[in-house]
């Protein structure tokens, strides 16, 4: 199961993606998204995220 990203919450910040081990997270368009078959729901993102944009 991959992890959720509020689209409406994101600020595009990055921090998500620099923190992802698994490289499952990119920035398109000024906003994060997840690529399901390579994200691993260690929660790393979760903890990272400012404005709390990603849940499990």
């Amino acid at each position: 199961m991959a992890v959720k990203i509020d689209k409406e919450t994101c600020i595009g910040c990055g921090a998500c993606v620099d923190v992802c081990p698994v490289e499952a997270l990119e920035l398109i368009d000024d906003k994060a998204v997840v690529d399901e078959d390579a994200c691993t729901d260690c929660g790393a993102c979760i903890d990272e995220c400012p404005v709390e944009a990603i849940s499990e």
